[in-house]
């Protein structure tokens, strides 16, 4: 095995352990699509609906120990511990209960992005007044 110049075991970057307690240094990427209807009153009458499912990606290991039995990997069963996988998702639809369990396990917000589209305008047979924009969301969290 490798050594490091203080004589401890030489470790790779996803194997990098942290002052508090050990744990891995990495990236999870939370990622969700949402729709909402804007009518002709604009905001006043947005209509929301709720996250339909909340996906994950990272190293399998750091998104098993960040959320546990609520991780649903029956797309990518039997992935290695140390592969990346963007094919899990979480069993619960709410945004912060997912941010509050990577905040627990040490994690912090590094990027966000999203995007918006209509998705179906009055010109297309929608309803004269009413637009549906759906929009895709990810938020990058990093734990060093």
């Amino acid at each position: 095995a490798s050594r490091s110049p203080s004589g401890g075991p030489l470790l790779t970057p996803s194997q990098s352990l942290d002052g508090a307690g050990g744990r891995r240094s990495g990236y999870i990427t939370i990622g969700y699509r949402g729709s909402y209807t804007i009518g002709r009153e604009a905001q006043a009458d947005a209509k929301f609906r709720r996250v339909a499912r909340i996906t994950v990606c990272g190293k399998t290991a750091l998104a098993k120990e960040v959320f546990g039995e609520t991780l649903n990997e029956s797309r990518d069963p039997d992935r290695p511990p140390e592969r990346y996988t963007a094919r899990y998702y979480l069993k619960f639809n709410f945004l912060e209960q997912a941010f509050d369990r990577l905040s627990e396990a040490g994690f912090r917000m590094a990027a966000c992005s999203s995007t918006g589209t209509c998705a179906f305008a009055p010109e297309q047979g929608g309803p004269a007044d009413d637009k549906i924009w759906t929009s895709y969301t990810e938020y990058v969290f990093c734990r060093d």
